[in-house]
């Protein structure tokens, strides 16, 4: 048994995710439910509950013993629900598909997650139903208008509360470290004592950095790494909340931000990660062609619980390397995903010895 509400494929297809969503007080109800995708249900049921989910404003998971195939009876189903968890091991090619040993423990996460924050919850996942079909430019504007939406919200306002008066570390001399050899152009993330955690010092340096190797033909490989014990810890939780205001914000993310760089960068760029890599430590690297990550390492996207959403692309960056529906678990459950997970699913590309 799960804390989320349950349905089955016939009550879907007969409407029953599509009851009012918003409250009086306009706050969210039931943001989330399962779909038993082991009920029975004929093929024009299983039909009209895809073009049903496809309309659905609530999150839809699905949960199966077997990891339906895009040619199992319920493939055009499990393709538009949001993520769909499965007893048994999907093959890596089953991007909608997540290996779950107790569904019903991930979905009581994930629901403890949506009772928290249930408008980051909603927002993120139709971000990641749309941001597919997005040139990269404007997926990445998407995020960014999402994400300052959302940091005008409650949700927001509550984790900065709870979080307390920010306090501003020593500013690094050189927060990022350039060198050169040959045709090959190093970025090294350099502050190891806050486990390279991205403040705008470093922003702006990353930025200023990967113009360089933009403008210079003669920069054939860019890459990527972090000094000390982790390649980058994610945004400097100091920093969150000063923004003046979310117009600003938007701008900064996106027109003094690394990620559109990244993009148009990608064919020269190659990211080394290890250690800890949580939120724009994971954003930021999925935009390169080839990322290889040290043994050990981890990759983690705890935005949610702050009553936010990916900012550094993520979005964008990982859905196009594991998926929408992988993505958003990640996000929903604010789970470390292993190396050797994520090798699997295509967020890495070597594993380094």
């Amino acid at each position: 048994m799960t804390s989320v509400p349950v349905i089955t494929p016939a009550q879907l297809a007969s409407g029953a995710a599509h009851s009012v969503l918003l409250d009086e007080q306009a706050a969210p109800d039931t943001p989330v439910l399962a779909v038993d995708l082991d009920a029975t249900a004929d093929q024009d049921t299983l039909a009209t509950a895809a073009r049903r989910a496809r309309a659905c404003d609530r999150v839809l998971i699905g949960v199966s013993r077997a990891a339906p195939t895009a040619s199992s009876p319920a493939g055009d189903l499990v393709e538009v629900l949001d993520l769909t968890l499965t007893r048994h091991e999907p093959s890596p090619a089953d991007r909608p598909c997540v290996h779950a040993p107790d569904p019903a423990a991930v979905l009581d996460g994930i629901g403890a997650a949506a009772t928290a924050n249930p408008r980051a919850v909603l927002i993120l996942a139709g971000l990641l139903r749309t941001s597919g079909s997005l040139l990269v430019r404007d997926a990445l504007d998407a995020e960014s208008l999402a994400y300052s939406t959302l940091l005008g919200g409650a949700e927001f306002a509550r984790w900065l509360a709870a979080r307390g008066p920010s306090r501003r570390p020593e500013r690094v001399q050189d927060p990022v470290l350039v060198t050169r050899q040959e045709n090959v152009l190093t970025v090294t993330l350099n502050r190891p004592a806050r486990r390279n955690a991205y403040d705008r010092h470093l922003r702006d340096a990353l930025v200023e950095a990967l113009n360089v190797a933009l403008l210079d033909d003669t920069v054939q490989r860019v890459v990527l790494v972090g000094a000390g014990t982790a390649f980058c810890s994610g945004g400097d939780l100091d920093e969150f909340g000063t923004a003046p205001d979310p117009v600003t914000a938007h701008l900064l993310r996106t027109r003094a931000g690394a990620g559109r760089l990244l993009h148009e960068l990608t064919d020269r760029v190659e990211a080394r990660v290890h250690g800890t890599c949580v939120g724009s430590g994971v954003e930021l690297p999925a935009f390169a062609s080839v990322v290889k990550a040290a043994p050990g390492s981890t990759f983690r996207l705890p935005e949610i619980s702050m009553g936010l959403i990916p900012g550094a692309g993520g979005t964008v960056s990982i859905p196009r390397r594991i998926g929408r529906w992988r993505t958003l678990y990640l996000a929903l459950t604010g789970l470390a995903l292993p190396a050797t997970t994520a090798l699997s699913w295509g967020l890495i590309d070597v594993l380094r010895e």
